[in-house]
């Protein structure tokens, strides 16, 4: 989990997202996350992170519902909610955590 703590020390927003390959979002989910990685850039990131293959993370963080989404700027957790969000809506809420 050292590699979490570097991943989400940064100024810049880190949103998460948390799937299970067996469980899978809707259709529109996957290009929507792209869109969000798109438009917000080099100012921030988008991980997907794979509950199955990162059991101990999942369950540090309780991860119980697919998806789960998490906004962390300079190792905090700001955002958290679970289900499916629109493009629009998420980058917004990364705008909201930029600078």
């Amino acid at each position: 989990m050292s590699k979490f703590g570097q991943l989400i020390d940064d100024k810049a927003p880190l949103l998460l997202v948390f799937f299970q390959e067996d469980v899978e979002p809707s259709d529109e989910f996957h290009p929507t996350l792209r869109d969000v990685a798109a438009a917000i850039g080099d100012q921030g990131k988008v991980i997907k992170i794979e509950t199955t293959k990162n059991a101990k993370l999942t369950d540090a963080l309780r991860v119980k519902a697919i998806p789960t989404l998490m906004i962390y700027k300079d190792g905090e957790m700001v955002w958290r909610q679970s289900g499916e969000q629109n493009a629009n809506t998420l980058i917004s809420m990364m705008n909201d955590y930029v600078g």
